[in-house]
C-alpha cells in the first residue's frame, strides 16, 4: 500500500503499478530465516537507499548493459525456485520444515510425497483451472480473484479439510499498519550487504523491465533514473510501516494498462484500494486456502518465467546459451547475487571476444572492390515511399538503446524501412531481440522491413535464429541494389491493394 502509493507518486513512468512480487519470494525467505524480520526491514531499507543512489547518479540506463540470456537466465531460476516452494502447500504433504536449498528441498517434498492430501491436491487443480479458463477464454476476469473466491467458498461450504491462513497463521492484521522504526543491530549491517545489494539489484532490474513493457504496450517512454529513485524512496519508507520489499509489477503494470490507465493517479488509486481492503475485508483472509494460494503462484511462476524465450535463445550462439545456462544455474543451485555477478563477468568476457573477432587485417584486391560496388550508397537515388538506416560495428548488449530514436519516430517513417547491414560487424542475441522488435513494431504500424548487406556472422546468427519469421525471406536482400528493387516492388503492391 504504502510503496505502490509512492512508486506511482514519484516514479518515471506514468502507469508503472508497484508493490512485492513473486521475484522476492525466494530472497524475502532466506533473509528472514538468516537474520529474522528486524534484519529484513533493515535490508529493504538499505537497499532503497542503493536504489536511490543509483537514481541520483544517472545508473538508471545501465539497464541496457545486462544481456538478454542474464536476465532471462535470472527469472527463469527464479521462477523455478517460487514453483519448487509450493509444491508442499499444493499437495498438502505433512512437512514440519521444508529446507531452503534447492536439493535439500526437492529431496524432502519426495520423501513426504506419501502424505499428500487429496482434498487439497484436488482444490489446487480446480484453482488451475479456473486461472487457465480465465487467461484464455474471459479475459476480462481476473483470474486470480475468481479463483480466490471460489476455492474459499468451496472450503467454507464443503468443510473440506484444508489449510487456510488462519489455520496456518492465525489470519492477517486489520486496520492502519503503525510506524514504527525497525529494529536491528548495527554489528549486522556488515552481513545484510550482500543481500541488500541483491535486493536492490532485482528490484531494479524488474522495475525497469516492467517499465520497459509498459512502454511497448502504450508508445511512451519512462524515465529510468527517476524510476530507480521512486523506488528507493518506496522501499525506505514501505519497512516503516512493516512492508516488504517492493518493485515494479510486470503483470499488475500491463493490467493496469489494459483497463486504460493513463496517468500515475491510476496506480495511486490501486493503494488506496489495497487500503480499503486492509480496513474492511482483511478478517476475510484467514479462510483462503493454501493449496489455492500455492495455485495462483504456480502460474505467477509460469507467466514470469518466459519459458517461451528458450527454445528462441537455444538457436542463438553458443555463448549466448552457455551465460544463460551458467546464471540459470547458479540462481537455483547457488545463490542469486552470485548469479548475475558471474553471469555479467561472463557476458562481459564474451562481449570482449566478440568484439575483438571483428578486427581483420586482408589485402585489398580487384575483387574486393567488384564485390563493394553493389553495396555503395553514393551513387544510389533513394526513393520517397523508402527509408534508409545503418547500423554501424558491433550490435551487442548495451548498443541496443540506439534503435530508440527509430522507435520515436515510427509514424513520420515511410511505408518501407531499409536497414543496412553492411557495416554491422557483429550481433548477439540481445541484438537481434532488438531488431526483431523493430520488425514486430514496423508491421504493427503498417509499414515493411527490409534487411540488406549482412556480413557473414551476422547473417549466420539471423538464419540460425529463423530471423525471416519476422520480414519473410524475401526481404533479407544481399545489398542495397537488391534492397531498393524489393522496396520498390514492396511499394507498388501495398499501393494496389490500397
Amino acid at each position: 500500500m504504502v510503496a505502490g502509493f509512492l512508486i506511482s507518486a514519484c516514479g518515471g513512468s506514468m502507469v508503472q503499478i508497484g508493490g512485492p512480487t513473486g521475484a522476492f519470494v525466494v530472497i524475502v525467505a532466506s533473509i528472514v530465516q538468516r537474520f529474522g524480520l528486524g534484519g529484513l526491514m533493515a535490508c529493504t531499507m538499505m537497499a532503497g537507499v542503493l536504489l536511490v543512489i543509483l537514481g541520483a547518479s544517472g545508473m538508471g540506463t545501465a539497464v541496457k548493459f545486462i544481456p538478454r540470456p542474464v536476465v532471462l537466465g535470472f527469472t527463469n531460476g527464479i521462477a523455478l525456485l517460487i514453483a519448487s516452494t509450493q509444491i508442499k502447500d499444493f499437495f498438502g504433504l505433512k512437512i514440519d520444515h521444508v529446507p531452503s536449498e534447492f536439493f535439500a528441498r526437492a529431496e524432502a517434498l519426495a520423501a513426504h510425497f506419501e502424505t499428500f492430501s487429496w482434498p487439497s491436491t484436488l482444490l489446487a487443480l480446480a484453482t488451475l483451472t479456473v486461472l487457465l479458463v480465465c487467461m484464455n477464454f474471459v479475459k476480462r476476469l481476473p483470474g486470480a480473484i475468481a479463483a480466490m473466491i471460489l476455492g474459499t467458498a468451496a472450503v467454507l461450504l464443503f468443510r473440506l479439510p484444508v489449510e487456510t491462513i488462519g489455520t496456518r497463521f492465525g489470519g492477517i492484521p486489520s486496520g492502519l499498519p503503525t510506524l514504527q522504526f525497525p529494529e536491528f543491530h548495527l554489528s549486522s549491517l556488515p552481513h545484510l550487504l550482500s543481500p541488500a545489494v541483491t535486493v536492490a539489484m532485482l528490484g531494479a532490474i524488474e522495475s525497469l523491465m516492467s517499465a520497459m513493457v509498459a512502454d511497448r504496450m502504450t508508445g511512451d517512454k519512462h524515465n529510468p533514473n527517476v524510476e530507480l529513485m521512486a523506488q528507493g524512496i518506496a522501499n525506505i519508507a514501505s519497512p516503516l510501516f512493516g512492508g516488504l520489499p517492493a518493485t515494479g509489477a510486470i503483470a499488475r503494470t500491463a493490467t493496469n494498462i489494459r483497463s486504460g490507465a493513463k496517468t500515475p493517479v491510476a496506480g495511486m488509486i490501486h493503494a488506496v484500494t489495497l487500503l480499503a481492503v486492509l480496513l474492511f475485508a482483511a478478517p476475510l483472509a484467514a479462510y483462503i486456502p493454501l493449496a489455492v494460494l500455492s495455485a495462483i503462484l504456480m502460474i505467477v511462476a509460469w507467466n514470469m518465467g518466459e519459458w517461451r524465450e528458450i527454445p528462441l535463445l537455444l538457436k542463438l550462439t553458443k555463448s549466448d546459451i552457455t551465460v544463460w545456462a551458467v546464471t540459470f544455474a547458479l540462481t537455483v543451485f547457488a545463490d542469486l547475487t552470485v548469479a548475475v555477478e558471474v553471469g555479467m563477468i561472463l557476458a562481459a568476457l564474451l562481449f570482449i571476444r566478440k568484439v575483438t573477432a571483428t578486427t581483420t587485417v586482408s589485402q585489398v584486391t580487384q575483387d574486393y572492390l567488384n564485390l563493394g560496388k553493389p553495396h555503395i550508397l553514393q551513387d544510389k537515388l533513394i526513393p520517397t515511399y523508402a527509408a534508409i538506416f545503418r547500423i554501424h560495428g558491433p550490435f551487442l548488449f548495451g548498443a541496443t538503446d540506439k534503435l530508440t530514436d527509430v522507435f520515436d519516430k515510427i509514424d513520420q517513417l515511410p511505408p518501407v524501412f531499409i536497414l543496412r547491414l553492411r557495416n554491422m560487424t557483429a550481433i548477439d542475441g540481445t541484438g537481434l531481440q532488438a531488431i526483431e522488435d523493430l520488425a514486430d513494431r514496423l508491421q504493427h504500424s503498417g509499414r515493411s522491413l527490409i534487411l540488406c548487406g549482412a556480413r557473414e556472422q551476422p547473417a549466420a546468427l539471423m538464419q540460425k535464429a529463423e530471423f525471416e519469421r519476422h520480414v519473410g525471406r524475401e526481404n533479407i536482400c544481399q545489398h542495397i541494389d537488391d534492397a531498393l528493387q524489393r522496396a520498390q516492388t514492396v511499394y507498388e503492391t501495398l499501393h494496389q491493394t490500397v
